[in-house]
């Protein structure tokens, strides 16, 4: 049901951990949003581990998430699944705490947070595939 999980931290400034990561623990970029100008999100690999970097403010912005600096929650892990939606609600119908329902975002993602019992961050996440959900 879930695979590549991966670790984002919310941050308040991308770049500047950017270099961090990469400088000082030989992360290399793998991704980013958007591709020109400050980044809302950066995608850094190393040895198949993934960690993404996103800023507080497009946390906040684009998906409604109660992310502020120096408070928690400060990061999630993040699961692919084929099934967002189906997913969520069976979480929902168990009990699972939701963060943000499921909404598509940068044009080809369909994702959903959850909150486990501490309230640290899940979120599910799709590749949505020619403006559809695949």
């Amino acid at each position: 049901m879930f695979r590549a999980p991966e670790v984002n931290f919310y941050v308040q400034d991308v770049e500047a951990c950017t270099r961090f990561y990469s400088e000082h623990f030989g992360f290399t970029e793998a991704y980013r949003t958007p591709v020109n100008g400050t980044p809302d999100h950066v995608e850094l690999r190393l040895d198949g581990f993934t960690l993404g970097l996103s800023s507080i403010e497009a946390a906040r912005r684009a998906h409604g998430l109660p992310a502020e600096p120096g408070r928690p929650p400060r990061g999630e892990i993040i699961l692919w699944t084929d099934d967002v939606d189906r997913v969520y609600a069976e979480l929902i119908d168990k009990g699972v705490r939701s963060v943000s329902e499921p909404h598509d975002f940068i044009g080809r993602l369909h994702g959903a947070w959850v909150a486990d019992p501490d309230g640290n961050h899940v979120h599910i996440v799709q590749e949505i595939a020619s403006g559809v959900l695949a």
